[in-house]
């Protein structure tokens, strides 16, 4: 199986949505994109309400949640397994860190707020397996984390795994892949942007810094990111932060790359797009693993933008493989 490139195509929008955003997060569930979180203005959270989106007929929704509904917040992170939606942390609007931990059934539209395990913390990054809800870093009550723990759907119980040695420094806005069993930890922010990619074996309980090389991306965070199959795809970012912090742009990146986590090859992505229909530079952005038209690939929404303005598209990235992934 070899990869050729990919393909962005913007993804068309109608009905009551949740317009301009960034600092926000989306999950997907079968052909609905759930939405929650955010800001348009820096720092300040837009809403609590839950939007969905039907990759079907391109239609926004507001879903009738019932249950223990999350306040509004930034730098929140979701993941989906099966028709469950994990939300975790945030920042409120008086900037304080959370360690809140809610469940969304989808079938139910029911939110249900759960036990908490990991500490309070904003702009982390969250992953999901068939089992399990791994949650790895952010920005937290004393400075930014370098923790990885997990949450079991079947036992209901927090796991926290050992931490990553030295070479690891804390981060936040950092890519977290479940790819084949392993958790990678790729890139992120420590006060500087980082270019390093780490990988934790549960089964053993061992953490390894990965050497990378091939078309190796610059050092970035805030990033959208994927993994399909053993790839694990990197699109924009924040590659220079700004002066003025998270009220400021920074500068962004517009590329895509791609680690294949066997050979550990970098490879920049070829765009088979049409004009118009990559997103360009931008990060802060809400992304998750979705399928459509029967392909596995990266859904992006929103963002930030290099002028500073919160952005409203959608675009949906297909890898195009030699061999289809099952």
């Amino acid at each position: 199986m070899a990869l050729a490139q990919g393909k962005w195509v913007k993804l068309n929008q109608k009905g009551t949505g949740p317009g301009a955003r960034s600092s926000h997060a989306i999950a997907v569930v079968g052909q609905k994109v759930y939405a929650f979180g955010g800001e348009f203005t820096p720092r300040v959270p837009v809403d609590n309400h839950l939007y969905v989106f039907d990759l079907t007929d391109q239609t926004w929704s507001v879903a009738h949640a019932t249950g223990d509904i999350p306040p509004p917040r930034v730098g929140v992170t979701m993941a989906s397994i099966g028709d469950t939606i994990y939300v975790f942390g945030g920042r409120d609007s008086t900037h304080k860190e959370l360690n809140e931990f809610y469940s969304f059934e989808t079938s139910t539209n029911k939110w249900t707020l759960l036990p908490t395990g990991p500490p309070h913390r904003s702009y982390h990054s969250m992953t999901s397996d068939d089992k399990r809800v791994y949650v790895f870093g952010g920005c937290g009550n004393e400075g930014r984390l370098k923790d990885l723990w997990a949450y079991d759907v079947d036992t209901k119980e927090w796991i926290e795994f050992p931490l990553p040695g030295e070479s690891c420094k804390p981060r936040g806005g950092p890519g977290l892949a479940s790819v084949l069993g392993k958790i990678w930890v790729v890139y992120g922010f420590s006060g500087d942007e980082l270019d390093d990619v780490h990988c934790f074996d549960p089964s053993e309980g061992k953490w390894i810094q990965v050497e990378t090389r091939g078309e190796k991306p610059s050092a970035r965070s805030v990033f959208s990111t994927v993994a399909v199959g053993k790839y694990v795809f990197v699109c924009g970012g924040e590659i220079d932060p700004s002066d003025l912090g998270h009220l400021g742009a920074g500068k962004f990146s517009g590329e895509d790359y791609v680690l294949d986590t066997e050979t550990l090859v970098w490879k920049r992505m070829e765009d088979g797009s049409d004009l118009g229909h990559h997103p360009g530079p931008r990060g802060w952005c809400a992304f998750a693993r979705g399928r459509k038209d029967g392909r596995d690939g990266l859904l992006v929404y929103g963002g930030n933008s290099p002028s500073n303005d919160r952005l409203e598209d959608i675009f949906f990235f297909t890898p195009c493989f030699d061999v289809n992934i099952k």
